[in-house]
């Protein structure tokens, strides 16, 4: 499996296209995510205020009075934060998302169109254009016995240095209601995960994760 930014990944979807450029993997991105915020805000231009020190808003964003905002965290065009989100920081989202009731966020990278809409936990991860999470669903980003985090795909474990990884996304993924993708987990391009999984490492492109982790091709048109 193509486990590269590019290989999961279409960088024209986001602000953030030319820092995640520099890596091979994108959870190498993940220790920079609060210090490209912080660079970036400024030159936003007028389109965005700085609502509270260090946030950001686009002023077509909506965002609902119960939602918490905190520093650093740039809210995209268009984008919905709907009543209760807890942005915790360190969040970067995109155009026309939806961060909805109670979903929490914190370490992140939301590509344009990314739908977090319900009760939703999103840590330490990075969600590709138009990828969607089902009511319920949530990364994982720490391991219990709290080693390192490794990608396992197949035979091929990568070393990824890092104690919190969550998961990434590849572009229009979707990942079904009340499922959990464990610390370190790779969902391809176009991929779907069953409702209620429980998801460990890589998934290929274009698969279905279904009950068991057994996972089979998507059939074609």
């Amino acid at each position: 499996m193509d486990l590269t930014v590019t290989g999961l990944l279409d960088l024209s979807h986001t602000l953030a296209g030319d820092y995640l450029s520099r890596f091979t993997y994108p959870w190498e991105a993940l220790d920079g995510i609060k210090a490209l915020i912080l660079a970036l805000g400024p030159t936003l231009g007028p389109d965005y205020e700085e609502r509270a020190p260090q946030v950001w808003v686009h002023k077509t964003a909506k965002v609902f009075p119960s939602a918490y905002l905190g520093a650093p965290c740039i809210i995209g065009p268009e984008t919905e934060v709907r009543h209760c989100a807890f942005i915790r920081g360190s969040a970067l989202v995109g155009a026309n998302c939806v961060v909805g009731n109670s979903v929490e966020l914190k370490n992140v990278i939301l590509f344009d169109n990314v739908q977090t809409p319900h009760y939703n936990y999103v840590g330490d991860s990075i969600l590709g254009y138009k990828s969607h999470m089902g009511a319920g669903s949530i990364t994982s980003n720490v391991k219990s016995d709290k080693t390192l985090v490794v990608v396992k795909d197949g035979d091929t474990h990568i070393e990824t240095g890092r104690k919190k990884f969550g998961a990434i996304l590849g572009d229009h993924v979707e990942v079904g209601c009340n499922s959990v993708l464990n610390p370190g987990s790779v969902i391809g391009r176009n991929s779907h995960i069953y409702p209620v999984s429980c998801v460990r490492g890589a998934v290929p492109a274009d698969s279905i994760y279904k009950t068991g982790g057994v996972i089979v091709p998507q059939k074609g048109e």
